[in-house]
């Protein structure tokens, strides 16, 4: 719908899309034009007698014509009254209804009821429809009727009127209306060339098709070899019929006969023996069994005397003794005292229960140590993907974990995110069945042993985390805004993971930079001792600030990784940040635009000459060139850094 920027008056569109059988089913666009008119003033006296007789005999014209169902061309002239469609908005005269005399008297005399109408109903809405009512009356003539397709007649584009406002509408042509009897359905994989082909090919020809990725709902892989006899991706169904996969659909595009072939199969009725959509909110029967640990852990929760303590001047909340856990599992487990320590060092390795300063695992020496289950500790009612109760079940591996989460999260991108991946339909994501899952994935990082992971599966692990928890606190708490949001966001937001608690700035400052401190804060994120210290990298890479997304416009492009590229795939996210504005140069003014995120973190660049020399390699060749020039003629160059968007990348 165009509106002519000169007028503000627009046309309500909350009809119901109809059906296509339904009259009026056909439209796909329509365009809006704004339009004056002026009435001319004319005789009263001398108008008067001849609207009278003219409106006797045009009442009872139009009366025959209502009760027929047809519609007869005016020997006037005039373009006749037909139905309007039934998608677009309706007047609703008062009661009585008003007479639709030619004559300006005539018109006149209606306008009391008029005023009463807009008495009674004083909205914007009614005075919207008194404003349609007054264009009937707009001429000397009387001729102000809404004009709209015939449908007996196949016009391309059709118009009507609605007083002030200009309607011109397109109809859907056959080809699009043959698209329509038929479903597109395609088996496609997560990270797959092929079916991002594929699903790009649908969306440029404007067809509607249903994806069933077999990443996200496994259990469809089975129907997948059932109905193909193989698992490769994608295999394209049009109803029930397999079209075939990438290399079919590129010979069809090729030759010109995609659309000819795609009647073909679309001139039956639509199949419901074909491939079914995905169902929202249904589980695949995953066999989950629960841990040999948490069947003790809760009876020592019904049974521990768990209070609130004063120690080392502190008050500690939902704490119990180490004396007291040993002689619970003494007494359930009708064992000795040295089973009884190893029992609880197992629990504490586990991670059902943790001392409350985090000194130890589990001892048990002459001084005495607290301990409390992980339910109580202070951090978990603030992680969101914490529900109620800890996730009693075994945990699963913590690499299989991750590629679930990888694939996930790659899923929402290729369905909810811009082709350039610079913009996400948060609001799509937060109804879809994939981050439903997602949400239920991040319940089994709970008690995960992030110590199996190797260097390269740690640093896939923790971006992809980083990713998919900000694409999470903007579905639950926003984009921040100001100071205070910004703590929320990036501080106050966590997660538990391996019974530690993680928020966006400790996986960034904390383990992906060596525990160095954020921006503008004097504490690291992690004190001496801190469990968490062991996940570090061996060895620092200044690539990782071009794999983390934000959520802002200014931030890379949100990705995800996996362990076997993690290398190439962090080159190839910073060589395209900064070929898409992370950096300019200015010949002329001999100087050099950077990203405000290098300014932010310094001391993981080094010095601001050395910095220019680094990016050298993951420019482009204009890039390159200029900047090679600027630093080769021995002279000073101005570094800058450029403005942060902080706005939302939706």
């Amino acid at each position: 719908m165009e509106i002519d920027s000169s007028d503000p008056t627009t046309v309500p569109q909350n009809g119901t899309k109809p059906h296509d059988d339904q009259e009026g089913g056909d439209f796909s666009e329509v365009e809006i034009e704004k339009k004056e008119e002026n009435v001319q003033d004319s005789n009263p006296t001398t108008t008067t007698r001849a609207s009278q007789g003219n409106s006797e005999a045009e009442e009872n014209t139009n009366e025959t014509k209502e009760a027929n169902g047809t519609v007869e061309p005016k020997i006037n002239g005039h373009i006749p009254n037909i139905k309007s469609q039934v998608q677009l908005p309706q007047p609703q005269p008062p009661q009585p209804r008003v007479e639709r005399l030619q004559s300006t008297l005539s018109m006149t005399d209606s306008f009391p009821a008029i005023g009463k109408f807009i008495r009674e109903r004083s909205s914007s809405f009614s005075a919207a429809i008194t404003k349609r009512l007054a264009s009937l009356r707009e001429d000397s003539t009387g001729y102000g009727d809404f004009i709209v397709k015939n449908d007996s007649v196949n016009f391309e584009v059709t118009e009507f009127k609605i007083p002030g406002v200009k309607v011109i509408v397109k109809l859907k042509s056959e080809e699009e209306k043959e698209y329509q009897k038929g479903i597109i359905s395609f088996f496609s994989r997560s990270n797959s060339r092929d079916c991002t082909a594929a699903r790009s090919f649908f969306r440029q020809k404007g067809l509607n098709f249903v994806e069933i990725n077999i990443d996200v709902y496994p259990k469809r892989e089975k129907e997948l070899l059932e109905r193909t006899g193989s698992s490769e991706v994608p295999q394209i169904f049009i109803n029930d019929k397999l079209f075939g996969g990438l290399v079919a659909l590129n010979s069809l595009r090729n030759s010109g006969e995609f659309d000819k072939r795609l009647r073909e199969i679309m001139g039956d009725n639509c199949q419901s023996n074909g491939p079914a959509p995905p169902e929202y909110g249904i589980n695949d029967d995953e066999e989950e069994s629960e841990d040999e640990w948490a069947g003790i852990a809760r009876i020592l929760r019904e049974n521990l005397p768990v209070q609130d303590r004063l120690l080392k001047m502190k008050l500690v909340k939902n704490c119990f003794a180490g004396s007291d856990l040993v002689e619970a599992i003494i007494q359930h487990m009708d064992c000795g005292r040295k089973k009884a320590i190893a029992t609880a060092k197992m629990l504490a390795k586990k991670h059902f229960i943790h001392h409350v300063f985090r000194e130890n695992e589990f001892e048990e020496t002459k001084q005495e140590h607290f301990y409390r289950f992980l339910e109580h500790e202070p951090f978990i009612l603030g992680c969101f993907n914490f529900k109620s109760s800890i996730n009693d079940s075994e945990p699963k591996s913590v690499a299989l974990v991750s590629d679930k989460l990888m694939k996930l999260m790659s899923a929402i991108l290729e369905t909810y995110a811009s082709e350039d991946r610079c913009h996400l339909d948060y609001s799509g994501i937060s109804r879809s069945e994939e981050f439903r899952r997602y949400v239920n994935l991040a319940r089994d990082l709970q008690r995960v042993n992030l110590q199996l992971l190797s260097p390269e599966e740690t640093l896939a692990f923790f971006l992809n985390l980083y990713n998919a928890m900000v694409i999470h606190a903007v579905i639950s708490i926003g984009h921040p805004e100001g100071i205070l949001d910004k703590r929320a966001f990036f501080y106050d937001f966590q997660y538990v993971v391996g019974g530690y608690p993680y928020s966006l700035s400790d996986i960034q400052n904390g383990i992906l930079r060596h525990n160095q401190r954020s921006t503008y804060s004097l504490v690291k994120p992690f004190a001496n001792g801190d469990k968490r210290l062991e996940l570090m990298l061996p060895k620092f890479n200044p690539l990782i600030h071009f794999g983390l997304c934000n959520g802002t416009r200014s931030s890379p492009t949100v990705r995800f990784f996996t362990p076997h590229g993690i290398e190439s795939e962090l080159k190839y996210a910073t060589r395209e940040f900064f070929q898409r504005g992370g950096i300019e140069v200015d010949l002329d003014k001999r100087t050099v635009y950077l990203t405000r995120i290098i300014k932010w973190y310094m001391v993981d660049f080094g010095q601001e000459k050395d910095i220019l020399k680094w990016v050298l390699n993951y420019l482009d060749a204009t890039k390159s060139g200029l900047l090679t020039h600027l630093l080769g003629d021995g002279s000073s160059v101005n570094i800058l850094y450029q403005k942060y968007d902080w706005s939302g990348n939706c």
